[in-house]
């Protein structure tokens, strides 16, 4: 079942993003629900793309278990028979796309780790030569690997506005906690690295990546969000990776070039046709299935 919204009255709804609803439990505990809704250029599509929620979720958990080592995460289970009794209650909803996770002090800040020079970072660095004001060596080239994983955070903003790139000295600013900042920096590059030698041995470049923090009872850094899928990286197929031009990607690239064929206003919803829809589908399907070597079933 295709689901453009989760509808779990007895559940206290806290928000509904571009993707994700999320729900309180309990005082302990939060619901992360991803639903099948696609935006691009920060706008919501009126159509679904079918199991998209499903397919990301699941990316989620397989990076969750992979990077426990690295840092702890916030899931508690994702086993719909140990949920909580009211929230099985919606099950024909939920099943499949949802996480139980520890309710954690979230931090303000987007912590983006690029391996290649793409995006907002390029646009920057052809302007100034820097990314997030980093200076860089000069003369590289659009998509090129970097001389070095770059840690370059963000603000978090506010529902409908957009974050702020940062140089990493003003996380400390932001935060009040040198210390904290650092553990960050460490933490996303830590991630960031295992994750992309690992990808990499499955035909997969991760360019860049976003990871969000918290802090449990204890002050502890842990893993929160969504982690490293099509939504919150660049995957580009690494067979026909060519430094020098923009790369194909396991995102929503067929979603975006329809909507710059049609001179897309980037602000009013619309209805994406259906070719377009199966196209960005089978991306996602197909970078699942060469990060986890399975099937995903629908």
């Amino acid at each position: 079942m295709a689901l453009l919204n989760s509808d779990c009255p007895e559940l206290k709804l806290i928000a509904r993003g571009k993707v994700r609803d999320l729900y309180e439990v309990d005082e302990k505990s939060l619901l992360f629900v991803a639903t099948d809704r696609i935006s691009a250029f920060d706008v919501i599509m009126k159509n679904v793309v079918p199991g998209k929620g499903k397919i990301l979720t699941e990316i989620s958990l397989f990076w969750f278990n992979l990077l426990k080592d690295v840092l702890p995460n916030h899931l508690i289970t994702s086993n719909f028979d140990e949920m909580p009794e009211k929230v099985q209650k919606y099950r024909d909803q939920l099943e499949g796309r949802s996480i139980l996770v520890k309710k954690l002090r979230v931090l303000p800040i987007e912590a983006i780790v690029r391996g290649y020079i793409t995006g907002s970072g390029w646009a920057e660095y052809k302007k100034k030569g820097t990314i997030c004001d980093i200076p860089l060596p000069e003369g590289l080239v659009e998509s090129q690997k970097l001389p070095k994983v770059l840690f370059t955070p963000s603000t978090k903003a506010e529902n409908g506005l957009h974050d702020e790139n940062i140089h990493p000295s003003k996380m400390v600013d932001i935060l009040g906690d040198e210390e904290l900042a650092n553990k960050i920096t460490k933490s996303a590059i830590e991630l960031y690295t295992k994750a992309s030698e690992y990808a990499a041995k499955k035909g997969i470049i991760i360019a860049d990546t976003k990871f969000e923090f918290g802090l449990d009872e204890n002050n502890n850094l842990i893993l929160v969000d969504e982690v490293l899928t099509p939504d919150s990286s660049r995957f580009w197929p690494a067979n026909n990776y060519e430094a020098g031009r923009t790369q194909d990607n396991f995102d929503k690239q067929f979603l975006r070039n329809y909507l710059e064929s049609i001179h897309f206003d980037k602000r009013t919803s619309i209805e994406v046709p259906s070719d377009v829809i199966e196209k960005t589908l089978a991306r996602y399907k197909e970078a699942f299935l060469l990060l986890t070597g399975k099937e995903i079933k629908l």
